[in-house]
């Protein structure tokens, strides 16, 4: 464990974002990190990098949260207990997952990040929500430096949000997550209609958990850039939830408007839809630009700024609620 002067965090980041930590430090294993925040009150801690926004130099030392491993601590008839260490990639732990049977998450493939940060966010894709198989996490709290666990439902999970996204934000460090999978009785979900017609073009009709994967591969590598090739965070913004009477005051404007019903009052609109009828999918703004595929994903083409990227973030906001009067909300955490 070596702290680093003047680090740049280009190949940190999946937007490819160039600023630069005072200090840096890789952790991989908990008696580090216990170590290394008992003598450092100011720090960031850095991850996958998946779903972050860097429009600044970070003056701080920066934690890259690299701890690794995967074990099994028990197993029932049809269930399976594994626990997961904060740093292990997410996609390569879902086909770790899928090589060994166990069902449960394949529907998140290819959602880039890290483990430890699943959680936070309450990733999810195709039907399917982190909170559908997380059995329990251990979190280090800051300020007393204990290991804390926490079961799913002491995690608050809603749409893309948790505890540690509200009270407990900047409290706790995510150190390893423990999920409830399957081991025969697969509870399949092909239900979004893209996965069914991948499924039927390969004319697959009882599909595995495997097949699954495959398919929603299959649909994110045709409509999601590789974060290899251009710099990017997946998709940048929340599908916003609005009342349905204001969904019908929507409607009456924009029939063609599509959505998904939530509760009995609630509807969700698809925000790529949103940044799409506003002229913004494709378009380049010097190296920031809007994905010709997806207009949910903002793009570093080459050497933007992370506030480049902001601004334009910004724009659409301000362009969709001029035309939709609908607020989007970023997914990404900026700073």
């Amino acid at each position: 464990m070596q702290i680093q002067p003047n680090i740049s965090l280009k190949k940190y980041n999946t937007f490819g974002i160039d600023v630069v930590a005072s200090s840096f430090v890789e952790i991989k294993s908990i008696a580090e990190l216990k170590s290394i925040i008992s003598a450092h009150k100011d720090f960031f801690i850095l991850s996958g990098g998946s779903n972050l926004l860097l429009t600044q130099d970070i003056q701080k030392l920066v934690i890259h949260l690299n701890i690794k491993g995967i074990k099994t601590i028990k197993e029932h008839d049809n269930h399976v207990y594994i626990k997961v260490n904060a740093g292990e990639n997410w996609h390569e732990f879902v086909l770790w997952c899928i090589d060994h049977g166990f069902g449960g998450i394949e529907n998140m493939s290819l959602i880039p990040g890290n483990v430890g940060t699943s959680p936070i966010q309450n990733i999810g894709a195709y039907g399917v929500e982190l909170k559908d198989t997380m059995y329990e996490l251990e979190a280090l709290e800051i300020e007393s430096g204990n290991l804390v666990t926490f079961s799913n439902a002491s995690c608050s999970f809603g749409y893309r949000n948790s505890v540690f996204k509200n009270e407990l934000k900047d409290k706790y460090i995510i150190t390893n997550v423990t999920f409830k999978l399957t081991k025969e009785a697969h509870n399949l979900n092909s239900s979004y209609g893209a996965i069914q017609s991948e499924l039927e073009k390969e004319n697959i009709k009882k599909p595995t958990i495997k097949d699954i994967s495959n398919a929603v591969i299959a649909i994110r590598q045709s409509k999601l850039p590789d974060p290899k090739e251009i710099g990017n965070s997946g998709s940048f913004f929340k599908n916003p939830v609005i009342l349905k009477h204001q969904f019908r005051q929507l409607q009456h404007k924009f029939p063609e408007a599509p959505h998904y019903i939530v509760s009995e009052t609630e509807v969700k609109v698809p925000a790529g839809w949103l940044v799409e009828q506003c002229g913004f999918k494709g378009k380049r703004y010097g190296d920031a630009g809007v994905h010709k595929k997806q207009a949910l994903v903002l793009v570093n083409y080459d050497n933007a700024t992370g506030q480049e990227i902001f601004e334009l973030s910004k724009k659409i906001q301000k362009t969709v609620f001029e035309k939709f009067e609908i607020q989007l909300e970023a997914e990404v955490n900026i700073l």
